[in-house]
């Protein structure tokens, strides 16, 4: 067998585009196995069912905390990012990522330089941060991104983000009436 009978990672990334160019992406990150380990009382976990109040509003368990702690440190490491919106799902997180190169002696950066850190450079970085700190991996390998190209694009994501927990509540809800 050559490492050509072998299977290849699918490339998820839009081939020559300069993931460090100013702009906003759409980012998902999963956990492996899809295990639900952001929030408290879900999956396996759960004695009881939860009400749509605690899905809507969930509790973020240990780990969950700090996702959220390592999503607001983004900007201390990389200046010229910011996380503009984010939702942590039990066992994913999705993020709107704005990288916006300031100027450097009123001139506004066009081309990357070694402090424009690129897309998968920021969610790399993220994702060891969280590994580092709770001992081991929870993250599927790569993430999701989409270029977000319009602002009827943003609105749409930035709504799908903020009803996403809701959409949980509904499929959990729809679940545990077929049993």
């Amino acid at each position: 067998m050559t490492s050509e009978d072998l299977p290849r990672r699918k490339k998820i990334r839009l081939e020559g585009y300069d993931y460090s160019a100013n702009g906003l992406y759409f980012v998902t990150i999963c956990v492996t196995e899809k295990y639900q380990v952001l929030w408290e009382n879900v999956g396996a976990n759960s004695v009881r069912p939860l009400t749509a109040n605690e899905i809507l509003h969930p509790k973020l368990s240990v780990t969950g905390k700090l996702v959220k702690r390592k999503l607001t440190e983004i900007s201390e490491h990389y200046p010229d990012v910011f996380v503009e919106m984010s939702c942590i799902m039990s066992d994913h997180v999705h993020i709107i990522i704005k990288i916006e190169k300031q100027p450097k002696n009123g001139r506004t950066l066009s081309t990357p330089t070694s402090e424009t850190p690129t897309l998968s450079r920021v969610i790399k970085h993220f994702k060891e941060a969280v590994t580092k700190e709770l001992g081991y991996s929870i993250w599927q390998k790569s993430f999701y991104d989409t270029i977000i190209k319009n602002r009827k694009q943003h609105a749409e994501i930035r709504q799908y983000i903020a009803n996403n927990p809701a959409k949980y509540v509904k499929i959990a809800f729809d679940e545990q009436d077929m049993k």
